[in-house]
């Protein structure tokens, strides 16, 4: 008995998905009905290619400009009260032991004024061990002259952002003066620290916050002019994954303060912590867009109801002969909601197919558009990414496909339901 129902419902099953379909590529007395639903898929193709590009374009620039932060930024810092780790040794050491960290360096950090003529500029001036550094950030792939390994100790040698050099004026192998904040006292008064670097390399991250306010010199030569001693400003550490530091943060934290309690509290600070602003900013102008987007696929989507009811009303008498022929009201709803659904389900295909073919090949597409018109969408001299990345998340792809088949479903329900309510002898009535 329930293999005969279990086939009843097969075949019924078989004659809505039939008639669906056949109402789909069937032409039409009225070519109003046909224009709606092409448009329909128009829109609706349209709307996901669009969702799809701009969702990995902008998942490109949080690519670029999180690679561009972290080529300065460490994943980790481990820092002290006052800007000052007398025990980074012991800190260095205990979190190098950490399971997800990489690489440590020490460094120093302090504010500084460079000067070269009657050009002046300040900048933060960070002292490094070149080596170790390397380990922890990408600045050396961003050296646009010389490397870290041209500072060495006791030679006072100066790396400059490209941006703090053009605003100086110097190249390399000048010589800048860099003053100190903490001045000395002396017979006449307090007269402020100054020594003399040689420029010895030049760098370019792509960010105007670092190309014209970092300045990088050797570690011990930073200790001799800030008076630092044996002490550092801290330790920077890099992790196996990004993305885990701020759990990462919070076991070195807590390690750290549990076993040297009478050093003071350690403060450890993760990429996210340092850069929260801007990001969050770039978050919420995705998920902006995300919204605005969805509304065009769902007004797209909807445009579905429009199709469907004209359809109904076309195929009234269709539908009451199906209903004498036994046809329940339930299939005659199946039959308008299969219909709807594959208007969703062609255009949500075809444009997804053709936003990630985009999305992969933008890098090729916007060069040959701009050579066309011979336009420039993002100038060198305005925008320090004058490319426009593309990162496509398989994620975002299938998250925005679901999205458009679920809108594209929900509006076949209504013309669908007013489908399976027409009476037979009514809609037989004038025939």
């Amino acid at each position: 008995m329930f293999s005969k129902i279990k086939l009843s419902l097969t075949k019924l099953a078989v004659f809505e998905l039939f008639v669906g379909m056949r109402y789909t590529r069937a032409k039409r007395k009225n070519h109003f009905i046909s224009f709606i639903s092409l448009t329909s898929m128009i829109g609706i193709g349209l709307g996901v290619a669009a969702l799809i590009v701009v969702l990995s374009v902008m998942n490109g620039f949080q690519k670029e400009l999180r690679t561009r932060i972290l080529g300065v930024a460490s994943h980790l810092e481990v820092t002290g009260a006052n800007n000052q780790l007398s025990d980074w040794q012991q800190v260095r050491a205990s979190s190098a032991k950490q399971p997800h960290v990489l690489a440590t360096a020490p460094y120093i950090t302090a504010q500084g004024m460079l000067s070269y003529g009657s050009a002046v500029q300040g900048a933060i001036v960070r002292g490094i061990l070149p080596a170790e550094e390397d380990q922890v950030a990408d600045l050396g792939r961003h050296m646009k002259v010389g490397s870290l390994q041209n500072l060495r100790a006791g030679e006072f040698g100066i790396i400059l952002g490209t941006d703090l050099a053009l605003t100086l004026g110097v190249e390399v192998g000048d010589k800048v003066v860099l003053l100190a904040p903490q001045g000395q006292f002396t017979p006449t008064g307090v007269v402020p620290r100054l020594k003399q670097f040689k420029v010895v390399g030049l760098f370019q991250i792509g960010m105007y916050e670092y190309d014209v306010g970092l300045a990088l010199i050797h570690m011990e030569d930073a200790a001799k002019l800030y008076r630092m001693g044996d002490q550092v400003s801290g330790v920077r550490l890099k992790l196996d994954d990004l993305f885990d530091a701020p759990a990462i943060a919070a076991v070195v934290s807590e390690q750290l303060n549990r076993q040297s309690p009478d050093q003071g509290l350690y403060n450890v600070t993760d990429w996210t912590q340092q850069h929260a602003n801007f990001f969050r900013a770039v978050q919420m102008e995705k998920r902006v867009m995300f919204i605005i987007l969805t509304l065009i696929v769902a007004v797209a989507a909807f445009n579905i109801v429009s199709t469907l009811v004209m359809a109904v009303t076309d195929k009234r008498a269709d539908i009451a002969i199906m209903r004498t022929f036994g046809a329940s009201p339930a299939s005659i709803m199946a039959i308008f909601i299969i219909q709807g659904a594959l208007i969703g389900v062609i255009g949500t295909i075809a444009g997804a197919v053709f936003g990630v073919l985009v999305a992969l090949n933008i890098s090729t597409i916007i060069p040959f558009i701009e050579g066309l018109f011979h336009v420039q969408f993002l100038a060198k001299d305005v925008y320090y990414i004058s490319d426009l990345p593309s990162d496509l998340i398989w994620s975002d792809v299938i998250t925005i496909v679901l999205l458009s088949f679920v809108l594209s479903l929900l509006a076949t329900i209504y013309p669908s339901w007013k489908a399976s309510k027409i009476n037979p002898a009514e809609a037989l009535r004038y025939e």
